[in-house]
């Protein structure tokens, strides 16, 4: 079994990570934080291979729970919020 910790990104609606239990989310890369915006724990797991996860294959995200400790669950069929700034003229 592999524990892990979700958190929920304020950035984008419907991205969530999973990190290793172990690890605290200052150890995932500063570029992939500023992405993510302030992360809130949603709940922590027990993840196996035979667990059943809503949106993403539990074997992916164990595997990248082993290295490198982290794994961002993308929005459903890629919806992602975009922003746009508009500078004027």
């Amino acid at each position: 079994m592999t524990a892990c910790v979700i958190y929920r990104c304020s950035k984008q609606q419907e991205m969530y990570l999973y990190l290793r239990a172990d690890l605290a989310p200052e150890t995932v890369p500063e570029a992939l934080r500023a992405r993510m915006g302030t992360l809130t724990r949603v709940m922590a797991l027990e993840l196996a291979p035979e667990r059943r996860l809503a949106r993403v294959d539990v074997r992916r995200v164990i595997e990248q729970l082993a290295e490198p400790g982290y794994f961002l669950q993308m929005p459903p069929n890629g919806h992602m919020q975009a922003k746009i700034t508009y500078g004027g003229g």
